[in-house]
């Protein structure tokens, strides 16, 4: 049986670490996706002996490729503190503007249904 696959940006951020859990646990192949700008791989580190999940360490701000096919993309990459849009304050609006940009390229690309946070 072939798993539905999701692909999961700002994988390794508290919303999106928990977002893999979840699906992993509802049967999808889940691919995470993170900058580790501001994510930490510690909050997934436990999937990457998983066969089910694999992690594209990639900015969202840049052109996104992800082989095979998507039934899903869920977008939660960006810099989620006031503390980091003032250090960082350019990377997060390229990853609100051009990453959401690029993610509805491939959503479309895939036909895959996107959900943007």
């Amino acid at each position: 049986m072939t798993r539905e696959r999701v692909l999961i940006t700002g994988a390794a951020g508290f919303l999106g670490s928990h977002l893999c859990d979840r699906f992993l646990k509802e049967g999808y192949h889940v691919v995470g996706m993170d900058n580790l700008i501001t994510g930490d791989l510690r909050n997934i580190e436990h999937l990457f002996k998983r066969e089910d999940f694999e992690f594209y360490h990639h900015d969202v701000s840049k052109f996104v490729h992800v082989p095979g096919e998507l039934k899903y993309i869920l977008h939660f990459a960006s810099p989620a503190s006031p503390i980091d849009y003032l250090k960082i304050p350019i990377q997060t609006l390229k990853v609100g503007s051009l990453g959401t940009h690029n993610l509805l390229g491939l959503a479309r690309a895939k036909k895959a249904r996107i959900i943007v946070a």
